[in-house]
């Protein structure tokens, strides 16, 4: 690989791996729950973007994001579908369902195939199709084995697909940082206000659990902005194939560490369920590799026959 690809790699290696290792932080954050998380991160955030746009100079940019109000209006629904996400997630990790919260991820693939079928009108392929009816037959396991459907998974997993599909339509407008920034200032009002409203009655840990606790709820912002940068860094520079299999390192250490630190319980029935999913992430991931390497055959083809035109 060129140095391009394995900076790639590494940044692409961050991003997904500090996702994976969300959940103990959140665990770090007790007795802080999932609506105090939120809203600190939310307010954190904002400041911490306030200050790298400060420093790259980027006020122009988001300016312009602003103004467009395409731009704006499309990030305004992003910011609400990443505050459903975010919420559902944290709630998840609070109490006791992080097993739960990474089937959320690993289901989410799935969903966007979905998504392109029902929003985009797409064409599926026959693997695809196939990968689509394992992942309904899984859920389906799953619900047995819960006794319930499993919504923490389901509510991630659409709720992080449709904000992927809305990112997309802004594409090139507007980078990382800004995004996230029009994102947060959408959600601060709120935020704030929640913050306002938990330490006026008295159930806010914000500055109430020592000067440790504090900073660490402070250091939100850095955690949130940080594996996004890493992941636009990582995706100028990857081919989306790539991105498509790096993704899976974020939930399969959820997974991990929900097993192995936070020691959550995995039945029978729900191993049979999470391996039914597993494999119908490997039919897509098959189907991805395949149709990959079909398009580079058929662009090298067609630089072929240009070659031989010129000639």
């Amino acid at each position: 690989m060129d140095q391009e690809s394995t900076a790639g790699i590494m940044f692409g290696i961050g991003a997904y791996g500090l996702w994976g290792l969300l959940p103990l932080y959140f665990f770090a954050l007790q007795p802080a729950g999932a609506v105090e998380i939120v809203a600190n991160r939310v307010v954190w955030s904002l400041l911490f973007c306030t200050l790298l746009i400060t420093l790259t100079r980027s006020w122009r940019v988001l300016g312009a994001a602003f103004r467009d109000r395409s731009v704006f209006g499309t990030l305004s629904l992003a910011a609400g579908l990443i505050a459903v996400n975010w919420l559902t997630y944290t709630y998840g990790v609070t109490t006791g369902q992080a097993v739960e919260a990474s089937l959320g991820y690993f289901i989410n693939p799935l969903v966007s195939v979905l998504l392109g079928v029902f929003v985009l009108k797409e064409t599926l392929r026959p693997l695809q199709w196939a990968a689509v009816g394992i992942g309904f037959v899984a859920v389906v396991v799953l619900t047995i084995s819960y006794g319930k459907l499993p919504w923490i998974a389901l509510t991630l997993a659409f709720s992080f697909g449709l904000y992927g599909f809305v990112k997309k339509r802004v594409g090139p407008k507007v980078d990382a940082v800004s995004s996230l920034m029009v994102e947060t200032v959408v959600l601060a009002p709120l935020a704030a206000a929640t913050m306002i409203f938990l330490a006026l009655s008295g159930t806010a840990t914000l500055a109430a659990n020592g000067s440790s606790h504090f900073w660490l709820l402070v250091a939100s912002g850095v955690i949130t902005a940080v594996p996004l940068l890493f992941f636009g860094a990582s995706a100028r520079r990857l081919p989306m194939t790539t991105i498509g299999l790096l993704q899976y390192f974020a939930p399969l250490l959820q997974f991990i560490v929900a097993l192995a630190v936070f020691r959550e319980a995995m039945t029978t029935d729900r191993w049979i369920g999470f391996s039914i999913v597993w494999l119908a992430l490997l039919v897509l991931t098959a189907d991805m590799l395949r149709n990959a390497r079909k398009n580079s055959l058929a662009r090298k083809l067609a630089k072929r026959s240009k070659r031989a035109t010129a000639v």
